[in-house]
């Protein structure tokens, strides 16, 4: 099972910023998107549209990165029992998840799984997750127990669905480096805003004035739409107050 892999050296992260996170959990990704336009930043930053979520809910955070590969390597023929030791070895071994140990409130987790076939993430370990301050999940791969995942609320953005486990399939390669997820180039603590329409990108460096944009795209939008409420008699809801 002797694996060598190529380790990329982690980046220096910044820390996670509670007011910016705040503000940019009030926005829409289209509030998002708006800002970025005028600030000129269209170059992709709109993660590419097949990533979908298991369900129509909203998270922002800052991203948390982390890149699997497809496994080099060959599965061996095993009886049960041997099997059970290879595959306990392969988690600690091949296909590991050092990076949950980092997770901090207000994380995003940014999973470059390579388009591989996998389930990597599913309804046990995004809860280990959620539970050390992860506000939401995204993945060019794959996502399995998704009854669970959508009965336990679980925010996760995922390029399909998988059935399989990670043995023989995906290996661990490095976590807090650039990683490409949906066209996107995703920087360690850049700010991720996702919902129903997708996910987008904010890089860190111009995350105030995006954030301070979007707002204000944001208010103008409430007020016209609340406009538009008062003259159909319809209850005033928190998307126009």
């Amino acid at each position: 099972m002797t694996q060598t892999l190529c380790i990329t050296t982690a980046m220096t992260i910044p820390e996670n910023n509670p007011a910016l996170l705040e503000n940019f959990g009030r926005l829409r990704v289209a509030d998002v998107r708006d800002a970025l336009d005028t600030l000129g930043w269209r170059t992709p930053r709109s993660v590419a549209p097949d990533i979908r979520p298991l369900f129509r809910t909203r998270a922002c955070g800052f991203a948390r990165t982390v890149r699997y590969l497809p496994y080099r390597g060959t599965i061996p023929a095993l009886s049960e029992a041997e099997y059970a030791k290879w595959s306990g070895r392969y988690y600690g071994e091949i296909c590991t998840y050092p990076w949950t140990n980092e997770l901090v409130e207000g994380d995003f987790a940014v999973i470059d799984q390579s388009g591989a076939d996998a389930g990597l993430m599913g309804s046990d370990n995004t809860l280990g997750c959620i539970r050390k301050g992860c506000r939401g999940f995204l993945s060019n791969g794959g996502v399995r127990d998704t009854d669970e995942c959508i009965l336990q609320k679980v925010p996760f953005w995922s390029a399909f669905i998988s059935q399989g486990m990670v043995q023989g399939r995906i290996q661990y390669d490095a976590h807090n480096v650039p990683v490409a997820v949906g066209g996107v180039t995703i920087y360690p603590g850049d700010v991720v805003v996702a919902d129903g329409d997708g996910v987008i990108v904010t890089p860190r460096e111009v995350a105030e004035d995006v954030a301070r944009l979007a707002l204000e795209e944001q208010e103008r939008d409430r007020k016209n739409r609340r406009r538009h409420y008062e003259a159909l008699g319809r209850e005033l809801d928190e998307t126009v107050t």
